[in-house]
């Protein structure tokens, strides 16, 4: 059951919201994209729970048991596994893969064309790069976010780099900045981070 009308935009017929979802009444779902995309369809699961301030643009399909905290941002272009949990005031940028059962904490940022596997966390502060050359006039060319394997665990206010793999079951240390790869099962801290 919905709680509410969805807000009128001009994105009739875009939004597939599942049933058993609750919308609180200040959110916005379907948010029209400033940038052209393949496909405005916007598809949440069922059971779904979209918090007050919440915006979720068209063009995600997006699996059941969302559940956002207050003030989070879900752009464009995102394909999202079951069971997501993002917290307030959280973004998860355009063109990303978020696989099931993910928390992602308080204040994170997800940049475009980030890949997060099944079952990782990422604690309040997290901020995660897409870009080798900022302010380049060609640097969306060769944008990519880092790949966080299954299981990782990032600790609070860390920043991945692009193009790193964080490997499974990993552990990045509070405050890390992560400019290599991370082995699977490895532990690293520190700026640059380093396996401890």
């Amino acid at each position: 059951m919905v709680r509410r009308a969805l807000r009128k935009t001009d994105c009739a017929g875009l939004v597939r919201l599942g049933k058993g979802s609750v919308v609180d009444p200040s959110a916005i779902v379907g948010y029209r994209p400033g940038r052209k995309v393949k496909s405005l369809a916007l598809s949440i699961g069922c059971r779904s729970n979209i918090r007050a301030g919440s915006i979720i643009y068209l063009g995600s399909e997006i699996g059941p048991g969302l559940e956002t905290g207050h003030n989070v941002v879900i752009r464009e272009e995102n394909v999202i596994g079951r069971g997501l949990r993002i917290w307030n005031n959280s973004v998860v940028d355009y063109g990303c893969r978020i696989g099931r059962d993910v928390k992602i904490h308080s204040n994170v940022y997800v940049a475009q064309f980030t890949t997060i596997e099944d079952g990782c966390f990422l604690a309040p502060g997290v901020t995660i790069a897409n870009d080798l050359h900022p302010g380049c006039r060609e640097s969306a060319r060769c944008m990519r976010g880092p790949v966080i394997r299954k299981g990782a665990q990032i600790g609070v206010n860390a920043t991945i780099l692009p193009f790193v793999t964080i490997g499974r079951r990993a552990l990045v240390g509070s405050g890390a900045v992560v400019v290599h790869n991370v082995p699977d099962g490895a532990v690293v801290v520190g700026n640059p981070a380093r396996v401890v």
